[in-house]
């Protein structure tokens, strides 16, 4: 028998039992350590709907809730306009005094890029399950998602949708979208029914559609993706607004004007007087909307009317939608980082999902809200919220400010007749190029 070889595998054998006997003590000292994590935790939000006069509520419940359930954590809470939220942020990130969590609002993109360069997020794919990550909308976990990880959780999403007065479809003998669903050519042909003189003045009185462009505001560009077009390519690194598809979609908007199925103004920057036309004047049968526009019609007791989907054109049916959550900012404590994932997944949980539907009027991000059927009653918010699954969000650019001015710019020439979309969208590319290339 070889003894020295003998007893060389006797050594390393020990060596290694050693060594995983560490570690096997070390990991749990770990886990154990994470799951014992005290402290305070500060979270920043901003105002949400209202519960005797106080619209920070259900952050505070939220508040409560998880000290009872993690005794020996506290949470501060800061509140923090929305308008205000991602100025703070950046000072906040420049002076390396960041919150542990803060929200995007409900309008936002998901995850913000520029923080993602700037490595001040915790992914958080180790503290979420397959299962749980599963029951997320695929879209909705998307906007989250950034070069392969999960940077937050989505609570809420809100949709762009088209809203239908009812009452102007009867009058005019004009039958609505069945299922919400509608293509271009039925879309037009619906709109010359709805466009007339009502009080026979020789004088159009009532149109079928109008809307309006305006830089951050997204009502009039699932029209421009109805055939395929996007702004810019899958990988961002190029504009391709200028392609037939894009270009093709916004001429069948700015004909809509000239047929005359739209309204001079249509295109213009003015949303308030959009808003009122469609509202309170009742001189447009459709308009599209972001989700607020429901409650607000509503409330202004427009109870005859419904939410349909864009109509399709060679592409698939789509919109556009934002998602809201919560992002951890840069941690150094392992503890930390396990009880703030904690928190988010509390934040963004079912139940959590099914309140903020009923009362903040956003839509599940989990599909298991879904199926508890927040909205009840309401049938526009329950015809909205199908719309969700063909949501895409704008795209998440460092640049993309820059580059939707100078897009929005150009299209407002486009629909008031004074640039082709093939020239707009030339010029808007120079700029596009240049912020690309940054």
């Amino acid at each position: 028998m070889n003894y020295t070889k003998t007893l060389a595998v006797l050594a390393t054998a020990s060596i290694l039992a050693v060594t995983v006997t560490g570690c096997s003590k070390d990991t749990t000292a770990t886990q154990e350590t994470a799951s014992n994590w005290t402290g305070k935790i500060t979270i920043w939000d901003g105002p949400r709907w209202e519960e005797n006069a106080n619209k920070y509520a259900w952050i505070e419940s939220q508040k409560k809730a998880f000290e009872t359930s993690h005794p020996g954590v506290t949470v501060e809470i800061v509140q923090v306009p929305w308008a205000e939220l991602n100025d703070k942020l950046g000072v906040s990130i420049a002076g390396k005094a960041w919150p542990d969590l803060a929200p995007v609002d409900i309008s936002g993109n998901g995850v913000n890029p520029t923080f993602v360069k700037q490595k001040v997020l915790e992914p958080v794919d180790e503290f979420i399950t397959a299962d749980e990550k599963k029951d997320f909308l695929p879209n909705a976990i998307s906007a989250w998602t950034q070069d392969g990880k999960l940077y937050g959780l989505p609570l809420g999403m809100t949709v762009h949708g088209m809203l239908l007065n009812l009452d102007l479809f009867k009058e005019r003998n004009v039958e609505p979208p069945k299922d919400g669903q509608w293509t271009w050519d039925e879309f037009v042909a619906d709109m010359k029914k709805l466009t007339y003189d009502k009080d026979g003045d020789g004088k159009t009185d009532v149109y079928g559609l109008s809307t309006y462009v305006k830089n951050g505001y997204y009502e009039s560009w699932p029209f421009l993706y109805m055939d395929g077009g996007r702004p810019l390519s899958d990988d961002m690194s190029k504009f391709t607004f200028d392609s037939k598809e894009a270009t093709g979609a916004m001429k069948k908007l700015a004909d809509l004007k000239t047929l005359p199925v739209a309204p001079k103004e249509m295109g213009s920057g003015d949303v308030g007087g959009t808003w009122k036309a469609f509202s309170a004047q009742k001189n447009v049968a459709v308009e599209p909307w972001a989700t607020w526009a429901i409650s607000a019609a509503q409330k202004a007791k427009m109870s005859n009317f419904m939410v349909a989907a864009y109509p399709t054109g060679s592409g698939k049916p789509v919109t556009i939608g934002g998602v809201g959550g919560w992002m951890m900012f840069h941690q150094e404590d392992a503890g930390k980082k396990k009880v703030l994932a904690d928190l988010m997944k509390q934040l963004t949980s079912k139940d959590q999902q099914v309140v903020t539907a009923k009362n903040y009027g956003t839509f599940p991000t989990r599909q298991s809200a879904v199926d508890a059927n927040p909205f009840g009653e309401n049938l526009q918010m329950q015809q909205a919220q199908k719309l969700t699954q063909n949501a895409v969000m704008v795209p998440k650019h460092q640049q993309w400010k820059k580059i939707d001015e100078a897009i929005q710019s150009q299209l407002q020439l486009v629909l008031n007749g004074e640039k082709s979309p093939e020239d707009a969208m030339k010029e808007a590319k120079k700029t596009a190029d240049e912020l690309l290339s940054k």
